[in-house]
């Protein structure tokens, strides 16, 4: 009988135990909890921290998350206003502001998850698709149409910088505030959102890079054909000084020439007008090299007979030396 007592109390002690095991919870800093009685809400979310109390077996504490959490959107491919296909890759930070209406609406993180892939999925999507490439990926905002003077005369395309009028950030703000209407109503508080990275589809990326490459061939064309142009005119420069030197030195030579000329016509007149012979000389030599120079056999002269020029044929006659 005794043993039997004894059982029982050590029945109702476990059942004591187990009672108000079942009957208290702990509430922690990072979390907050929706007490359900038979999967319907009871009372108001309990978000302060430390042990309280249920009914065991018939309350049950539903745990939601009170730390700001993350959500990391997968890469997907988009077109840009100006009908350019990227990848873009998104991510934002959120958390539970109304427990009571995200438990009711999504019940656990992973439903959120999802609804926060099909809203900002989307919203991502339609403002990509109306703001051109420079818009994403530029931060200035109401930068002015700029031209780079150094490549101005390789075109427009090449030369002129298109004008931001929002940038990035901007635009990341107008995805924040189209989104966080939607959430709101799932309990759900966006606090911020970001483009992870922006890149050009694998698709378009090939002719993007040609297109680069093809504006940069422009640009060294016309570096090239302005070195070629310049090495032309100092090509000339070098000419026309080298004919104005070779001409100052012809002309230093002719007169340089002409007055050795002229000192050795000086030397042979002094030489050969000392007497009436050597003026005789002089003359017969000077004759001699004439009629080397200028006759020949092909030569034909129509002279008079008294000509200067054949006075000393006058007195030779055939056949004597």
């Amino acid at each position: 009988m005794k043993s039997f007592t004894g059982y029982i109390i050590i029945v109702l002690v476990i059942a004591a135990a187990v009672t108000i095991s079942k009957s208290l919870y702990v509430v922690y800093e990072t979390e907050q909890v929706i007490l359900t009685q038979f999967g319907r809400p009871m009372g108001d979310p309990i978000t302060d921290a430390g042990l309280h109390v249920r009914i065991p077996f018939i309350q049950k504490a539903n745990r939601i998350d009170d730390r700001i959490l993350e959500w990391d959107g997968s890469a997907n491919d988009m077109p840009t206003k100006d009908k350019l296909y990227i990848t873009v890759d998104t991510f934002a930070r959120w958390r539970i502001q109304d427990p009571l209406q995200y438990f009711l609406r999504l019940r656990d993180e992973r439903s959120a998850q999802s609804r926060l892939d099909d809203i900002l999925g989307s919203e991502t999507r339609n403002a990509v698709a109306k703001h051109k490439l420079i818009e994403l990926i530029r931060t200035t905002k109401e930068r002015e149409p700029e031209v780079d003077e150094t490549i101005v005369q390789a075109g427009q395309s090449v030369a002129l910088l298109l004008p931001i009028y929002k940038g990035r950030h901007v635009i990341e703000e107008e995805i924040m505030r189209s989104a966080s209407g939607k959430l709101s109503e799932f309990g759900i508080e966006l606090m911020d959102v970001r483009f992870k990275r922006i890149n050009y589809n694998a698709n378009v990326r090939a002719k993007i890079y040609d297109r680069m490459i093809a504006e940069r061939m422009q640009i060294a064309n016309r570096f090239r054909s302005e070195g070629q142009g310049e090495a032309e005119s100092i090509l000339g420069d070098m000419k026309k000084e080298l004919e104005v030197i070779e001409s100052e030195a012809y002309k230093k030579i002719q007169i340089i020439e002409g007055q050795a000329d002229a000192q050795a016509t000086e030397i042979y007149a002094l030489s050969y007008n000392e007497s009436l012979e050597s003026v005789g000389l002089y003359e017969f030599v000077k004759s001699l090299e004439t009629y080397r120079i200028g006759l020949d056999e092909n030569t034909v002269l129509i002279l008079s007979t008294d000509s200067e020029l054949m006075k000393y044929f006058k007195g030779i006659q055939p056949g004597k030396d």
